[in-house]
């Protein structure tokens, strides 16, 4: 588990952690940075990997000096069944801390985001807050990140380097799966095979991200990890009238939904689009019992508002679509079958207000 906090002055990038409360036999250090944006100086950033750890087990931890509080998180468990929360385009509104209250309330193991955070649109400050605004979710359970276009943050003359705070404040395990970008990477989690793609970094056949995700693909072990799930920004299939014709999803698309179909990737999200949709298993534009379950989940409770308008009539493969602030859930009960649900923001949250069962592709005979 990789533990990251920011602090206003240097203290020890230190994490001392047991399994029982103010008890820590085990500590680990690590490394601090902090980046410049403009006139905006940010704080010392704390990155440390603690491990080995053991599945399913609630840890106990302190950061830094003895001063700091007490967290605890927990470990995923180390087999089937697991539940992954998914969620995009979060934000910093009402209707952010609404989801994450949903969220929280939840059983879930995991926390997955397909992009735009914070959406600080280059005020630095509002990373920090957004810090704050997530902690609660983020020191108890695993967060995992990819990179939306809010995260950019480029200006011509004055900041040449894109996604500068994106990379120095959510470090993901990139050089674990072999790929040389914080930008995309992959990880296991209890029998759940996870690829996070980059939308915002070149993405074209013979690029970097593709000559990786082609060799990632190949080395998947379907035996250990039977679901394969993958995570990208800009969504490749959308009957929403916002964000069409963008080139990260039609040109990402036409590069590698080839890929992504041979390997049986099971279920693709996306965010982007401030809005719930759900389609059926597509290849090319088409229904095929091959092809991934698409999901776009961009309705996390950004300040733009959702995104209301829909393409008239309802393509076929769009299952279910509807423009209501949510998130989704994931449970992979076992090799074959999986539960998604979907929850809106103004319901209880048991309620579902979509739920489908999705079965593994590897476990179809005419798919393998």
């Amino acid at each position: 588990m990789r533990i990251s906090w920011i602090t206003d002055e240097e203290t020890p990038s230190t994490v001392r952690y047991g399994s029982s409360p103010g008890v820590y036999d085990s500590s680990a250090n690590g490394t601090s940075s902090s980046y410049r944006y403009l006139m905006y100086q940010s704080g010392e950033i704390h990155d440390v990997v603690i491990g080995p750890l053991k599945p399913n087990t609630v840890y106990h931890y302190r950061c830094g000096s003895d001063s700091d509080p007490e967290l605890c998180f927990k470990t995923p468990p180390a087999q089937f069944p697991i539940n992954l929360a998914i969620v995009g385009d979060l934000g910093q509104t009402d209707w952010t801390s609404s989801t994450l209250q949903h969220i929280s309330e939840s059983n879930y193991d995991v926390l997955l985001l397909p992009g735009d955070l914070s959406y600080a649109d280059m005020v630095q400050p509002l990373w920090d807050s957004f810090g704050r605004l997530v902690a609660p979710l983020a020191s108890r359970r695993p967060l995992m990140v990819t990179q939306g276009n809010h995260e950019i943050e480029k200006i011509p003359l004055l900041h040449s380097q894109a996604f500068t705070a994106y990379n120095s404040r959510w470090r993901m395990p990139f050089e674990n799966s072999g790929s040389e970008s914080n930008l995309y990477y992959s990880f296991d989690v209890s029998g759940v095979h996870v690829v996070m793609l980059g939308s915002y970094t070149d993405f074209s056949a013979g690029s970097e991200q593709y000559r990786w995700l082609q060799a990632e693909l190949g080395k998947v072990d379907r035996r250990k990890t039977p679901w394969l799930v993958a995570l990208v920004h800009a969504p490749w299939y959308n009957s929403n009238t916002a964000h069409q014709g963008e080139r990260e999803s039609d040109e990402m698309k036409a590069a590698m939904e080839k890929l992504i179909y041979g390997a049986r990737v099971d279920v693709v999200f996306a965010g982007h689009v401030h809005a719930y949709e759900r389609f059926a298993r597509v290849y090319k534009g088409e229904s095929n019992i091959c092809g991934p379950v698409y999901i776009n989940i961009g309705d996390g409770g950004n300040r733009e508002g959702l995104a209301n308008k829909y393409i008239d009539p309802q393509p076929r493969i769009s299952v279910v679509r509807e423009a209501s602030f949510g998130h989704g859930q994931l449970q992979v009960v076992n090799a074959s079958h999986a539960l998604w649900t979907w929850h809106r923001n103004h319901d209880d949250e048991p309620v579902a207000a979509d739920s489908a069962w999705l079965i593994n592709l590897t476990s179809l005979p005419s798919c393998n």
